[in-house]
């Protein structure tokens, strides 16, 4: 599963307003390579879902991820930061054994 936390959750709702997105999209997680340990996270919106794509809903966010992020992912709670160390979405990711600086890459 792929939780969210309270902060990660409004901000989810702020950019769906503000977007005008509707509820049919689904935020989705998945993980690229590349980045400066290896793994990257990205986020999107997406109305689609794919056959063997897992969903998830926590706090009332929908989050769709494609089965290969989801080795990657399982676990993870995305949350959100707006201090003045870093501002913008993060993961918590319990299967990273390293992470860059900027918390945007990871390796297993």
């Amino acid at each position: 599963m792929i939780t969210v936390s309270d902060k990660a959750k409004e901000k989810v709702e702020k950019l769906k307003r503000e977007s005008n997105i509707d509820d049919s999209f689904r935020l989705r997680a998945s993980v690229a390579g590349g980045g400066c340990s290896g793994l990257s996270y990205k986020l999107d919106f997406d109305d689609e879902v794919k056959p063997m794509d897992q969903e998830f809903e926590d706090k009332g966010v929908k989050v769709v991820v494609d089965m290969k992020s989801f080795l990657y992912l399982a676990g993870t709670e995305l949350d959100f930061s707006d201090g003045l160390n870093g501002k913008g979405f993060f993961f918590n990711n319990p299967n990273a054994s390293r992470t860059c600086g900027c918390g945007d890459s990871f390796s297993v």
